[in-house]
């Protein structure tokens, strides 16, 4: 959430001053050159930008976050025209009295104070410079608001995830102890072997995962071996081949995201079935995707439910969150197959 603190909606001092700065000097060499007259040039903008300054910032920061935000937009334009009113006076009065007594020599004739033409002029030309400011302002402020919402929405995904991998995780072990703990009243020989197994898969999780939530595809395999010499210990009779027909060495998959499906197949292919047959298939379509397969043996109940299950959910929505639409997972059973196929992105 480092990030997130970085990224504040105020612009530096030194920016302001620069901004100014160099509007002051664009517009002093303008009307400098327009009358070649730099001397008057130089005092009436520094009598200009003494005004337009207080009243661009009075605009941003009090104006608009008090009235135009709340809806209140016959109070803005009130304020605003008594704003330009005043302004109107105060760069009148030092005009005639600091400058000259022509108080608008761009015209093509002298005009006295508080003329309609004038008065318009003046105030024009305030507004061109509020909008001008304001707008590179508000500008920059919704450049720093979209990025804040970036991360935000970058570490609201994390959060999430994590929350979701971190669910995934107590569920699998939690049905790995019940097994331990059915082993364990039938006092078997075996209870060693499976505490061995399940300190490895938990050291794994603990300290085998990448810190960019990606994790090799060759330690998944190997976590997932060690998960189904675990599941041997319960099922007697079962078999399962792994299959890998292509080149693994440097693909990553998002970790503990495979388990679940074999974990299902455990789950629905061991129900009322004494001789378990599971089929992995890991292989690389066209160097872009990566895609898995299991196979078990299904004996169909109603009693099962195996599109269910907290642990599928689950992967589902980690895939949602991960690869968008961009990924296919399906389910099917054909004659006494239950069939998962997940289809993801390769990473590397």
């Amino acid at each position: 959430m480092s990030k997130i603190k970085d990224i504040k909606f105020d612009i530096k001092f030194k920016y302001h001053f620069w901004f100014w700065t160099i509007y002051f000097i664009l517009n002093f060499l303008r009307w400098g050159a327009y009358f070649n007259d730099y001397t008057y040039s130089f005092n009436s903008n520094l009598i200009e930008f003494s005004i337009h300054i207080p009243l661009v910032y009075l605009n941003l920061f009090y104006l608009v976050p008090r009235y135009v935000l709340k809806e209140k937009y016959v109070s803005y334009v009130t304020l605003l025209l008594l704003s330009l009113f005043f302004v109107y006076l105060l760069k009148t009065g030092l005009t005639y009295y600091l400058i000259s007594n022509n108080i608008w020599p761009e015209a093509n004739r002298e005009y006295k104070p508080f003329e309609i033409n004038h008065i318009i002029a003046v105030c024009i030309g305030e507004l061109y410079v509020l909008a001008m400011a304001s707008s590179i302002y508000l500008t920059l402020i919704w450049l720093k608001e979209r990025e804040r919402n970036r991360i935000l929405r970058e570490e609201q995904f994390k959060i999430k995830l994590k929350y979701l991998k971190n669910q995934i995780q107590p569920h699998f072990f939690f049905n790995t102890l019940n097994n331990l703990y059915a082993l364990s009243l039938e006092k078997s020989d075996k209870v060693p072997n499976v505490i061995l197994k399940l300190s490895k898969l938990m050291e794994y999780v603990l300290y085998g995962i990448e810190k960019d939530n990606y994790a090799s595809l060759i330690n998944e395999i190997n976590y997932i071996q060690n998960y189904i010499e675990i599941e041997k210990l319960r099922f007697e009779n079962t078999e399962v081949s792994v299959n890998i027909n292509s080149n693994i060495d440097d693909i990553k998959v998002p970790p503990l995201l495979l388990i679940t499906l074999l974990e299902n197949a455990f789950k629905h292919g061991g129900y009322n079935n004494k001789n378990l047959n599971i089929r992995i298939n890991f292989q690389i379509i066209n160097d872009k995707i990566l895609d898995f397969v299991i196979i078990n043996n299904f004996t169909n109940s109603p009693k099962l439910t195996p599109n269910k299950g907290i642990g599928l959910i689950n992967t589902r929505k980690r895939l949602k969150l991960i690869f968008k639409d961009n990924y296919k997972l399906e389910h099917k059973i054909k004659f006494n197959y239950y069939v998962v196929n997940l289809q993801i992105p390769l990473q590397k």
